[in-house]
């Protein structure tokens, strides 16, 4: 069983109610991968633990922790919102699995930021999303 762990899990806004829903687009796309929703906030942990079990997502929990305190292999990590890259990857390399891959969810991300990755790193794309409804912008 694949494992992935997502940092300030998918929490997103949606426009015509006004308030934070969570998405665990992960656990309901690949119902065979066991998925860590983390956050350091302990109610967002608390949300994120409710969304999984009124989903019925069996492979999906929520935990209240900082990233550093983890423990386990990831063969995907990703974020929303979380750090810049830099920080991003050095708080989470320990984490990811051999043939692992991070993906982080950005606003904006500048070359500066990019470039600031280590040496033994490559960014592999950039893509960007129009997020519906909001006329906004977001970089994967």
């Amino acid at each position: 069983m694949q494992r992935a762990l997502i940092c300030r899990a998918l929490i997103l806004r949606t426009p015509h109610k006004r308030k934070n829903t969570v998405k665990s687009t992960l656990a309901i796309v690949c119902p065979h991968w066991r998925i860590t929703l983390v956050d350091a906030v302990q109610k967002k942990a608390a949300v994120l633990t409710q969304a999984a079990l009124e989903l019925k997502l069996a492979n999906a929990t929520g935990h209240h922790a900082r990233v550093e305190q983890l423990r386990g292999s990831y063969r995907v990590i990703t974020s929303r919102a979380f750090a810049a890259l830099a920080d991003f990857v050095g708080w989470t390399r320990r984490l990811l699995a051999a043939d692992g891959f991070w993906l982080a969810m950005k606003a904006r991300i500048a070359p500066a930021e990019l470039q600031a990755q280590p040496n033994d790193l490559s960014c592999s794309a950039v893509l960007p999303n129009d997020v519906p409804g909001l006329g906004e912008h977001r970089h994967l």
